[in-house]
């Protein structure tokens, strides 16, 4: 499937989820044995790899198909849903908060995928360079994405916040300002677009890469390797047991897809589940 059917695919599905979840229609069931085992995905990196595991996929006699969201929210609507039977594109956090929102979406991880470290960019600052008394720093405004960058930028003691380790850290927790940094709260997926209105931005890799920007090369700063922001490989409780899923994390979890991601990323994208 083209990347322009995949994203005309995804806003279709997206449309038809939201929907019936507003007027609360029938579920779907799991795909019977032969048809597709369609996989919702984030453009960008997540969909990158997953049309790799697909091409793999192919070779074990799976048939994949790709299905492509520009948000994060749909997705998890379009699983619960039965629109898909499973989504590459979160961390754990984000499900956690997305679960206590909504907890009859019922959707559990399965196995994990891979980090994408989310770090400081600017179009301003170079490398090296402080960041300003009273600069704008562009964040993204769920809660999950929100407070990994605040916590990443408490972890450089550029502010304070109430406790390091807490991954729902909000603006409201936020201790200490002795620069006094002004917080935008932005789309995730737009603040890439952003950059030239705000000193600087915290951005996840996700949408780093695709803008043509590497957390490696061209981050002010970056995230460091101990993190809970692991990717997550999601599906509903239910379906949890069913052998495709084992499949599926036998060739994600591979040696070959090791191989695709590290040549690919560079270094942007790392595996987690070493």
């Amino acid at each position: 499937m083209t990347r322009l059917k995949r994203i005309l695919a995804a806003f279709a599905i997206g449309t038809l989820a939201l929907g019936v979840f507003g007027c609360g229609g029938d579920e779907k069931q799991a795909p019977a044995a032969g048809e597709p085992v369609r996989v919702g995905v984030t453009a960008g990196p997540h969909a990158e790899i997953m049309d790799e595991v697909k091409r793999l996929a192919a070779k074990e006699g799976l048939n994949v198909e790709v299905v492509e969201f520009n948000d994060f929210v749909t997705p998890n609507i379009a699983l619960y849903q039965g629109e898909i039977f499973a989504n590459c594109m979160q961390h754990k956090p984000y499900l956690d908060a997305t679960l206590e929102k909504e907890p009859k979406f019922d959707l559990v991880e399965v196995f994990k995928t891979v980090n994408f470290p989310m770090a400081v960019y600017s179009d301003k600052i170079k490398k090296g360079e402080a960041i300003p008394d009273g600069a704008t720093i562009g964040i993204p405004n769920d809660p999950s994405n929100g407070g990994r960058a605040l916590l990443l930028l408490a972890e450089q003691k550029l502010i304070e916040v109430k406790d390091i380790t807490d991954v729902t850290t909000s603006v409201a927790d936020i201790t200490g300002n002795p620069h006094g940094y002004k917080f935008l709260e932005l789309d995730a997926a737009t603040i890439p677009r952003s950059l030239p209105d705000v000193t600087v931005a915290v951005i996840n890799a996700n949408y780093a890469l695709p803008a043509g920007l590497n957390p490696v090369k061209d981050s002010l700063m970056v995230e460091g390797a101990a993190s809970p922001y692991i990717n997550i490989f999601v599906t509903k409780k239910e379906h949890a047991a069913d052998p495709r899923i084992k499949q599926l994390q036998k060739i994600y979890q591979s040696d070959d897809v090791q191989k695709f991601i590290d040549e690919h990323f560079k270094g942007a994208v790392t595996i987690g589940w070493k």
